[in-house]
């Protein structure tokens, strides 16, 4: 997957909206970890897409109906919300927002782009089954990385890493090219509005043939500084 065709197919919004079928969401999650770019648009939309919840869940309810009188006949179909009793709030919202964005969010991740980082990270072994993991704390909407140790296995041509919550829903998924001289691998986990609790990492293999089988799993506890 390369930048020209992200650009294309808008595959950052429709990312953060969640409409990328899970073959190409794990394709666009390996490019953005090696494309600049596409790592800033993923963590400035996200905190828009956070900043706006906010901003919208503060604004009353029946705010734009004491302001501006009643029509004389209610307004039909899904051009209702064109409406100036509507309409005026919300993109003088949105434009306070985009404005936020502009002038703070992306000189800010722009400037953190390209100034080294040490991101909070933990090791964990797999194949330790029913044993507690290490405690990695990190901030709200922060990555980390983990240092993982997987035995060595000739038979396999590829492995693939998901992470899971403590109710066991995916989180994150990640393709990893077998090397027969390295048993260690650097994961480097992108940044999430993550909750606090116990994540679990299991490893598959893959064979040529693209057989999987569980190599095994590793678990932390993730503790969220605000």
């Amino acid at each position: 997957m390369d930048h020209d065709m992200v650009v294309r197919e808008k595959m950052t919004e429709r990312y953060l909206l969640n409409e990328l079928d899970p073959g190409v969401r794990d394709e666009f999650e390996e490019h953005f970890f090696v494309c600049a770019d596409c790592a800033l648009d993923v963590r400035a939309g996200a905190e828009l897409v956070a900043r706006s919840k906010a901003v919208l869940a503060e604004m009353p309810e029946e705010g734009f109906i004491r302001t501006v009188p009643a029509p004389p006949k209610p307004a039909f179909g899904w051009f209702a919300w064109l409406r100036p009793a509507f309409l005026v709030p919300v993109m003088a919202t949105l434009l306070l927002v985009i404005g936020y964005q502009n002038l703070v969010t992306y000189p800010k991740l722009q400037s953190a782009l390209h100034q080294p980082q040490v991101l909070p990270w933990a090791s964990v072994s797999v194949g330790t089954w029913g044993e507690s993991g290490p405690s990695l704390t990190v901030h709200q909407g922060e990555g980390f990385v983990l240092f993982v140790r997987n035995p060595r296995d000739a038979s396999y041509a590829s492995y693939k890493a998901n992470l899971y919550d403590h109710d066991e829903k995916l989180e994150w998924s990640l393709a990893i090219p077998a090397d027969s001289q390295q048993d260690h691998w650097s994961i480097q986990i992108p940044p999430a509005q993550f909750a606090a609790g116990s994540y679990t990492l299991d490893v598959l293999g893959v064979t040529a043939a693209g057989n999987t089988k569980e190599v095994g799993k590793a678990s932390f506890e993730l503790q969220i500084q605000k």
